[in-house]
């Protein structure tokens, strides 16, 4: 499969990795939007939040519990942000399934 993210899981590309488990790989932004930015992914290839049914739907689950435990480990006891692109006019570039955590600094709404 030629995509970004499952060779970044598979180590033949490098990552600066923050966490990871049997379910899912997490790893710092190359081009961070904030102090805090990271990455997490689910091992699986999921194409993105489209395509996720009854029988993946408990790796966002367990995307979102270790979402939380990284936001604990970085500092982000003031808040942050969970974004997820679905689709080419939402922003998606990497079609597998990822959430970007964000943190450090104060958002505005929508983006910023």
């Amino acid at each position: 499969m030629d995509c970004l993210f499952c060779k970044i899981i598979n180590g033949d590309i490098p990552s600066s990795k923050v966490y990871e488990d049997d379910t899912v790989f997490a790893f710092r932004d190359i081009e961070p939007q904030a102090p805090v930015h990271i990455l997490i992914i689910p091992k699986i290839h999921i194409k993105s939040a489209a395509e996720i049914t009854p029988e993946n739907s408990s790796v966002v689950a367990h995307i979102f519990e270790v979402a939380a435990k990284i936001a604990e480990s970085e500092g982000l006891t003031d808040g942050y942000r969970i974004v997820n692109n679905c689709g080419d006019s939402a922003g998606q570039t990497v079609k597998h399934l990822h959430f970007h955590l964000m943190g450090g600094r104060e958002f505005t709404w929508p983006a910023g």
